[in-house]
């Protein structure tokens, strides 16, 4: 349901490059439906598939070296057959054409690599048993192991001369040191009862049950040697809450202080307020050796603040801030602190969009920040002293990028393209030069032509929505439909890649797609993105029946009586709120980890910031708001074939929604089909459940739209 941040809104590195062997599917109750196979394609290409989709290699976490001559990533390779994944690390030259090299440090397993101002690279792995930090030449040579301690280190930071790290541990908080936490730990393994107590909320969060442990930072000086040099210091010892956050924090919500005395931090005190509570603030510890001190310096603000990052001079503190308490899809301003007086202000605050990172260049006069942009994702320049913004991308979606003293190194995908690292100037304006082609097999595949629309939606304002053509497309012929309705609802599905919802993979089925960018997606200015809160069944409904009829009339290859609906999470609840209410427009729909019942999600769900700002408070409060566009009270209306898929680790939109809408369906006599991944949260993320889901999904499609074919 929510917006996720950038990096968040993928796995950790951690996560997927040490992924162990993952166990087979279990054999499906029912047969699997059957999709047809790719279309053809003219000209001898291949149509692009979601075969192809599941087996591509996945570039990510670009870091550029600090003389800005290298960058080193990370390239994820899927084994379908085998139903694991595993990495590697890879560096190239940024300028010239020599090919990039895999780094010998891959073959012991490593990720999270990271310049250190030593010239050294280092990199988590768990080559040791557990997960270390480790350092190596930077050719990714001679690796050392710079941390030994009792618990896996799941994110890092170096200090600016790379003579401390800050790492981030999962340790039970009313410990005294690490060695209690082990011991804990090897208890609870070994308890034979299996209750667990809980006195306050937060009980299970995304797809994991509270264990006790949170995040909490360490600092441990390194040797010259690269070794691990003393103890390691608790510098958050005592506060109540997770640094980084859970499920998706990264080590961008903490940071050294310029002189690597101390550290600056993002969190959210716990207590009993957090599973409704968005204030997170910034803390500076103490120094690092008295631990358990330190010092709130957002406190002013109780809405969201993280991301800082400190200017090259070390007078000048950097983050990101939203305005309003429990709304996690506010904008994200911009906001400088000056370090020595610890004055604030905000900058490019007439900007209209929402900042995702920040990088300061050489000279401290610009700050670099990616962003939301009617459909892409741009990096923008925003002066420091004037706050006027420029944007430096054009087309696409850009993931991460890095800096250089010539240009900017960027990780950048489209809706035909999954994520390379290219590089462009400053100020040039010369095309981007790609650096990277980590799926060479799609050189000689075919992709849907896509383009742009806008039309006159809810209120007479303008949206936006993608149309894709068939892979193979002949002039003069109709094609069957995808019409994906994306989630959030504060999202896009803009000119971006997807390895869950991917319109390519339609498209090269057969099936023109078309995607509406609602009232309440982002990118299109904070009131737009506001304008869907306690408005979920009326404003987006109303764009997405203009958006179709405008799709219909303006392209004559789009066979509007032979479509079907999508969607998850949001876009599974605007499924059953068609169903309801739209419910003679599509002859199927598919409905993944959607809401059925959305006063009920206000007591089941883990994050109540969401419910109750999206409903305008609790559900004893407000119980109209929650029943207003309750899909739940609109059943007898409900005729629409649907395929109903459920992860049973979903927390967000727990099982028994999905269970609900199944019930619905065939209680009222409806051609439905359930689909359950009993291993698989709010995504399906293995490769043979992906796999076994893109079957189900496009043959239920296949049946109901091809089967005049």
């Amino acid at each position: 349901m929510r917006r996720l941040p950038l990096l968040l809104s993928s796995l950790s590195a951690a996560a997927l490059l040490g992924a162990a062997a993952l166990p087979a599917v279990a054999e499906a109750p029912a047969a699997v439906l059957a999709p047809a196979t790719a279309v053809a394609v003219s000209d001898g290409h291949t149509a692009f598939t979601y075969r192809d989709l599941i087996g591509l290699n996945r570039l990510g976490d670009p870091r550029v070296s600090p003389d800005g001559r290298r960058v080193v990533y990370s390239v994820t390779a899927t084994d379908v057959e085998a139903n694991r994944r595993s990495g590697s690390l890879y560096i190239r030259d940024v300028a010239g054409d020599a090919a990039p090299q895999r780094l010998a440090i891959s073959d012991g397993g490593a990720n999270t690599a990271r310049w250190g101002a030593d010239g050294h690279l280092y990199f988590l792995s768990g080559r040791s048993g557990s997960s270390q930090v480790w350092r190596a030449d930077a050719n990714g040579e001679n690796p050392v192991q710079v941390t030994d301690l009792p618990v896996d280190v799941n994110a890092y930071q170096l200090s600016p001369a790379a003579d401390r790290v800050v790492v981030s541990l999962a340790v039970y908080p009313d410990c005294a040191d690490l060695a209690c936490t082990v011991e804990r730990t090897a208890a609870e393994g070994t308890r034979k009862s299996t209750g667990r107590v809980y006195d306050r909320m937060f009980v299970r969060h995304w797809d994991t049950w509270n264990d006790g442990t949170q995040n909490h930072l360490f600092v441990q000086d390194i040797g010259a040697d690269g070794h691990a040099a003393g103890d390691a210091v608790w510098v958050t010892k005592g506060f109540d809450g997770d640094t980084p956050s859970k499920p998706f924090g990264d080590e961008s919500e903490f940071t050294f202080a310029p002189d690597g005395q101390s550290v600056v931090f993002s969190a959210r005190e716990a207590g009993t307020s957090e599973p409704w509570s968005t204030n997170f603030d910034l803390y500076q510890t103490d120094g690092i050796s008295d631990a358990g001190s330190f010092a709130n310096l957002t406190e002013a603000n109780h809405a969201w603040d993280t991301g800082p990052v400190f200017s090259p001079d070390g007078r000048t503190l950097a983050y990101r801030a939203m305005a309003r308490p429990g709304f996690e899809a506010d904008k994200f301003a911009i906001f400088l602190r000056d370090v020595a007086t610890g004055q604030t202000r905000q900058i490019a605050a007439n900007w209209d969009r929402s900042a995702d990172s920040l990088q300061w260049s050489a000279d401290g006069s610009t700050l670099y920040a990616t962003a939301g942009d009617v459909g892409q994702t741009r990096i923008f320049a925003i002066d420091t002293r004037n706050g006027a913004v420029t944007p430096v991308t054009g087309e696409g979606h850009v993931s991460a990028f890095g800096l250089t003293p010539s240009g900017i190194v960027f990780a950048r995908d489209a809706l035909n393209a999954p994520s390379d690292l290219y590089f462009k100037t400053y100020r040039g304006r010369e095309m981007p030069r790609r650096l990277t082609n980590v799926n060479p097999s799609l050189d000689d595949m075919t992709f849907g032509e896509a383009e742009q629309f806008t039309f006159d939606g809810w209120n007479g304002e303008t949206v936006h929505g993608y149309v894709i053509k068939p892979a193979g497309y002949v002039e003069g012929r109709k094609y069957p439909v995808a019409f994906l309705i994306h989630g959030g609802p504060q999202g896009s599905f803009g000119n971006s890649w997807s390895y869950r919802w991917n319109p390519s993979s339609y498209a090269g089925a057969g099936y023109a797609v078309v995607m509406i960018d609602f009232h309440g997606s982002t990118g299109y200015g904070q009131a737009f993105t506001d304008s869907i809160s306690q408005h979920w069944g009326d404003r987006p409904l109303e764009d997405l029946q203009k958006g179709w009829a405008a799709a219909q009339e303006r392209y004559d290859f789009i066979d509007g009586d032979n479509a079907c609906a999508l969607g998850a999470s949001y876009g599974g609840y605007m499924i059953n709120w068609i169903a309801g209410n739209w419910p003679d427009e599509f002859k199927c729909a598919v409905n993944h980890d959607g809401v059925f019942d959305t006063f009920s999600m206000g007591f089941a769900t883990e994050e109540l910031w969401f419910t109750e700002w999206e409903n305008g408070g609790t559900p004893w409060d407000n119980p109209r708001a929650y029943q207003e566009f309750n899909p739940a009270n609109h059943v007898r209306n409900w005729k629409m074939p649907m395929l109903v898929v459920q992860g049973e680790l979903d927390y967000r939109i727990p099982t028994a929604q999905g269970l609900s809408t199944f019930t619905a369906l065939q209680r009222r006599g409806i051609e439905s089909r359930l689909l359950v991944f009993p291993n698989e949260n709010h995504w399906v993320l293995k490769p043979q459940n992906s796999l076994q889901w893109h079957d189900e999904v496009f043959g239920w499609l296949d049946s109901h739209l091809k089967s005049a074919d």
